[in-house]
C-alpha cells in the first residue's frame, strides 16, 4: 500500500516536471549547452510514464529535476518588486482591518468632556456590533446591539458624510426625560452624584485658533455596573441645594423635552447634505402641572434607534436637539486612546502647564469608559 502511494507521488511529480521542461524547450528560454540533455531526459520520462515503467521514472526523476533547476531559470524577483509586494500586502491588510475590525477616530469638539478631550485619537471597535459593507449602512450580519452607557461612533443622521461620537443613554422603545440635569430612563432617575462642584476644562475656538478656560461642575453618573463622569454648569450644585430646601423656582434651560414636537434633523443647525433614514420619536405628556424638576413628559425612542448624549451636558449638540440615531448608522464602540495632544508641536512633545500644547502622555492608553 505504501509503495503504491509513493509511486503515485513520484509519477505526479514527474508529470509536473516533464510539463515544465517541455514548455521551456518549446519556448527556448533560459536553455544553455545542456539543452539537448534536457530534451533527451524529458522524452525518456514521458515514455516511462506512458508505459507505466515506474522504475525508470524513479531513476530519471532526480536527473530531470537537476536539469530543470539548472537550465530552466525563472526570473528572480527584484528587490524593488519585493518591497512593492510587501507594502501592497500591508496596505490591503490595513484597509481590511479598517473596513471591518478597527478604525481610528479623532475627537474634534468638547462635547464628550471629561471622558474624551479635543485632540484625543481613539480606536473604534467596528466588529462588536456586526460587519457592514464598507462606506454603506448595510450590515452583513449583526453580533450585538449597543448597550446603555456605551460610547459609540456613528454616522450623523443629519449629514451622512460626518461621524459623531456620543454616549448611548436610552435604547429603542425606552422613554427618556431630562429635568434639572437628571436623566430619567423609563421613569427611573440615572444615579448622578457631584464629585467636583467647581472645576474647569480647556475648550478650543477654531475661529481664533486659541484655547480658553471654562468653569464647570463634575458629576459621577452610573448605568448598571458602568460609572463615568459628566460635566454640567457651575450652578447645578447650588440649584440642587435650593431644590432640597424647597426654594428652587425654575428648572434648567437644557431640560428635555421642552417642545411639543419631537426632536429631528430639521432642528439641527449643521444639515449639509440631506437627512438620512431617521424616524421620529413620540412625546407623551404625563402631567399637565408638575413641580420644578419633576418629570412631566417624556420622549419615546423610535424602533431601531438609540438616544445619545454628550458627557459635556451643557455643551453638546445631541439627540436632545436632532433626534435619535438609527442603529444602522452606528459604526462601532470606542475602545481606548492611542494618541492625545492639544496642539501638535515638534518642539514640544510633552504636556506643558497649564496644558496648551504638546502630547498628553497621561491620556495615552486609557480605555474609554
Amino acid at each position: 500500500m505504501r509503495a503504491a502511494w509513493l509511486d503515485h507521488r513520484v509519477r505526479r511529480e514527474a508529470k509536473s516536471l516533464a510539463k515544465e521542461a517541455r514548455a521551456a524547450i518549446g519556448l527556448k528560454r533560459g536553455l544553455h549547452g545542456k539543452g539537448g540533455d534536457l530534451e533527451t531526459v524529458t522524452h525518456t520520462v514521458e515514455a516511462a510514464l506512458k508505459s507505466k515503467d515506474n522504475a525508470t521514472v524513479r531513476r530519471q526523476l532526480p536527473v530531470l529535476d537537476a536539469l530543470v533547476d539548472e537550465l530552466v531559470k525563472r526570473p528572480a524577483k527584484s528587490t524593488a518588486r519585493d518591497y512593492v509586494e510587501s507594502i501592497g500586502a500591508a496596505i490591503m491588510i490595513a484597509l481590511a482591518l479598517r473596513a471591518f475590525v478597527v478604525e481610528a477616530f479623532k475627537i474634534p469638539s468638547a462635547s464628550m468632556y471629561p471622558t474624551l478631550e479635543i485632540g484625543d485619537h481613539i480606536f473604534v471597535n467596528k466588529f462588536i456590533y456586526g460587519v457592514r459593507i464598507p462606506w454603506t449602512t448595510t450590515k452583513l450580519f449583526e453580533l450585538n446591539g449597543p448597550h446603555r452607557g456605551e460610547v459609540i461612533v456613528f454616522i450623523y443622521p443629519c449629514d451622512p458624510d460626518r461621524d459623531y461620537i456620543k454616549r448611548v443613554v436610552a435604547l429603542s422603545g425606552q422613554t427618556i426625560e431630562v429635568r434639572c440635569n437628571v436623566v430619567y430612563v423609563d421613569g427611573v432617575a440615572v444615579p448622578s452624584v457631584v464629585s467636583a462642584p467647581d472645576t474647569s476644562y480647556m475648550d478650543y475656538n477654531e475661529t481664533s485658533d486659541s484655547w480658553y478656560k471654562l468653569s464647570t461642575s463634575r458629576y459621577a453618573e452610573t448605568v448598571g455596573d458602568k460609572q463615568y463622569f459628566t460635566f454640567h454648569d457651575t450652578e447645578r450644585p447650588e440649584r440642587e441645594k435650593l431644590l432640597a430646601a424647597g426654594t428652587l423656582t425654575e428648572g434648567d434651560a437644557r431640560d428635555f423635552p421642552l417642545r411639543s414636537k419631537p426632536p429631528n434633523c430639521s432642528n439641527a443647525v449643521d444639515v449639509a447634505k440631506g437627512i438620512g433614514p431617521q424616524l421620529l420619536g413620540k412625546i407623551v405628556q404625563e402631567k399637565s402641572e408638575a413641580k420644578v424638576c419633576e418629570p412631566r413628559e417624556h420622549y419615546i425612542v423610535p424602533p431601531g434607534h438609540v438616544f445619545v448624549m454628550g458627557d459635556n451636558r451643557n455643551n453638546s449638540n445631541d439627540s436632545r436637539v436632532w433626534g435619535a440615531v438609527p442603529i444602522e448608522n452606528i459604526k462601532g464602540k470606542a475602545l481606548f486612546i492611542w494618541l492625545s495632544y492639544e496642539k501638535f508641536d515638534p518642539f514640544h512633545f510633552w504636556r506643558k502647564t497649564p496644558g496648551l500644547e504638546g502630547i498628553r502622555f497621561d491620556r495615552i492608553g486609557n480605555f474609554v469608559k
